[in-house]
C-alpha cells in the first residue's frame, strides 16, 4: 500500500512538474508571438505606399537627421530654379516668383524688388528673354542649425540675338520650419545674397 502511495506522489511529482514546463513554454510561446506581432506592425508603419502612374510604389520612412543633406539640396536648388528660371510671360514670372519667395525670407524678396525696380522683369517681357539655370553643385554645412550653403549654377539667357551663359554663386542659410504643401522640406532660406554673376560666354544667334 505505501509502494502504491509513493508511485502516485512520483506520478503527481511528474505531472505538476509537466505542467509547469507546459505553462512555461505557453507563456514563451504567447510572448514571442506578441513581440514578432509587435515588430510586424512597426515594420508596416515604415511604410509607404505612393501610386503613380496607376502604380502602387512602396517606400520606406526614415528619421529626419536621416534626410536633412538630401532635403537642404533639394530645397535650395528649387528656389534657385523658381528664383531663375523665366520665361516672357507675366503669369510665369510671378507664379515662379511667388513660389521662390515662399521657400525664403526677406533676403529673397528684397532681391526680388531690387530686379523688379530697376526693371529687370519688364525687361524679359518686352525683349522676349527666356532665363534657365542649371545647378553645378551645392556645399551644405549640417554640422550646426542654422545650415550654411553654398549654390554654384550657370544661368543661360537667352535673347532674340544672342544666347549669354553666366556663372552664379550664391549663399544663405537654411533654418527648419514646419513642412507645407507649399514648403514640402521644412525649411527655410536666410540671409540669401549672390556672391557672383557674371558672363563667361556670349554666343550670337
Amino acid at each position: 500500500m505505501f509502494r502504491q502511495l509513493k508511485n502516485i506522489d512520483t506520478a503527481f511529482r511528474h505531472i505538476k512538474t509537466f505542467s509547469l514546463v507546459l505553462v512555461i513554454a505557453c507563456a514563451g510561446i504567447c510572448c514571442f508571438t506578441v513581440y514578432q506581432a509587435f515588430k510586424m506592425v512597426l515594420t508596416a508603419q515604415e511604410r509607404i505606399y505612393l501610386l503613380a502612374n496607376d502604380k502602387a510604389l512602396e517606400a520606406f520612412s526614415a528619421e529626419r537627421k536621416d534626410n536633412i543633406p538630401v532635403e537642404a539640396r533639394d530645397h535650395v536648388k528649387m528656389f534657385h530654379h523658381y528664383f531663375f528660371t523665366l520665361d516672357p510671360d507675366e503669369k510665369v514670372i510671378e507664379s515662379h516668383i511667388n513660389q521662390a519667395l515662399g521657400l525664403a525670407d526677406n533676403s529673397a524678396a528684397n532681391q526680388f524688388s531690387d530686379l523688379k525696380e530697376g526693371g529687370y522683369f519688364t525687361g524679359i517681357i518686352s525683349g522676349n528673354v527666356s532665363q534657365t539655370i542649371k545647378m553645378d553643385s551645392i556645399k551644405i554645412s549640417t554640422e550646426s542649425h542654422p545650415y550654411s550653403f553654398r549654390y554654384y549654377g550657370t544661368q543661360k539667357i537667352i535673347r532674340s540675338t544672342s544666347v549669354v551663359t553666366r556663372k552664379l554663386i550664391t549663399e544663405g542659410r537654411l533654418r527648419n520650419v514646419n513642412r507645407s504643401d507649399f514648403n514640402p522640406h521644412g525649411f527655410l532660406i536666410e540671409k540669401w545674397k549672390v556672391i557672383e554673376n557674371r558672363d563667361i560666354d556670349i554666343n550670337k544667334r
